[in-house]
């Protein structure tokens, strides 16, 4: 984690205070060895002067050295950008099930692929979420409205049932409701409602319905912004009874609604990158960014190197660096 700032205005004046430290060992050092020169009788000073001890016995002040800059760095209040869950967001996740998504390019089909990414999405979604579920297709039907309980939503995403048409708009409209009625719901705080998204997961193009491009500018005007989920491939088909029927998969029609309402579109192929598309939509929606206090490891640390530093010196001289 990289330090970004440090909050105490005074950590100069503690690392001043560590070169001084340093300084005065140094010239205490000098002093010592200066006033040993100052004996004139050799001979006799190599046989009542123990041999210098070399190097290691300046371990001990180094240690304590380190653990005071590890230590000043702690008091100064470093801070590091870190990601936490949210404490409030509003979800509501469309799942097209409309008759295309039935088609086996993705494995098994689009839409067992789909409800599996959807259940590890639900399920690992941070508990301060709440969540809404709704599934369309010629009709939207909200299956669970915004609620932290994911097993309800679970339990609906895994009985979807497939219908005929495609009604995008319709979908974005009960989507829109949802939240409204939530936000109603919910007590207010000074920065207004909890941040709402919608998440939408279709395969194929609009085909009746309200028009989904003035229902995604309407999402914009509500400041909810609509992440959509193109799945599937452009050589999907479906056996209808009287003939097999292509059902490519409609990128660009997503890509505007996305645009439009302010969020994002994402491509997905397979149903591993429908996962991976989930995974980046969990962090969006259920984490953000904060400027989060880092001193603890410096301050725990410093406190280990003094303690190590204080340890050597008891061992080799009976005494704390000097």
């Amino acid at each position: 984690m990289a330090i970004d700032g440090f909050a105490a205005p005074g950590w100069l004046a503690l690392l001043g205070l560590v070169a001084a430290v340093t300084a005065g060992y140094g010239w205490s050092q000098r002093r010592r060895r200066r006033n040993i020169l100052r004996f004139t009788n050799l001979a006799l000073l190599d046989r009542v002067v123990p041999r210098a001890p070399g190097w290691p016995r300046h371990v001990p002040a180094a240690l304590l050295l380190v653990a005071l800059i590890l230590l000043t760095v702690g008091l100064a209040g470093p801070t590091a950008q870190a990601q936490v869950p949210r404490n409030r967001a509003t979800v509501m996740l469309v799942i097209d099930v409309s008759q295309s998504m039935r088609a086996t390019d993705v494995a098994p089909s689009r839409l067992a692929a789909a409800q599996e990414a959807a259940t590890r999405f639900v399920r690992e979604l941070p508990p301060t979420v709440n969540l809404g579920l709704e599934s369309f297709a010629g009709t939207a039907a909200v299956l669970v409205p915004p609620t932290t309980d994911r097993e309800a939503a679970v339990h609906q995403i895994q009985t979807l049932q497939l219908a005929e048409s495609t009604a995008t708009g319709e979908a974005l409209a009960a989507a829109l409701n949802s939240i409204t009625a939530f936000n109603a719901q919910v007590p207010g705080s000074e920065s207004g409602p909890p941040p709402a998204r919608i998440v939408l997961m279709s395969d194929g193009k609009q085909n009746v319905g309200r028009d989904e491009f003035a229902l995604a500018a309407e999402a914009a005007r509500q400041h909810v912004p609509i992440s959509t989920i193109s799945f599937g491939t452009l050589l999907g088909t479906i056996d209808m009874g009287g003939g097999i029927i292509p059902v490519p998969v409609d990128d660009s029609s997503l890509a505007r609604v996305a645009q439009l309402s302010g969020g994002r579109f994402y491509p997905a192929q397979s149903g591993a990158e429908l996962h991976q598309v989930y995974d980046n939509l969990r962090e969006q929606i259920g984490y953000q960014t904060v400027e989060a206090d880092v001193s603890r490891p410096w301050l725990v640390l410093g406190t280990l190197v003094t303690l190590l530093a204080a340890a050597l010196a008891v061992v080799r001289a009976q005494r704390l660096p000097a």
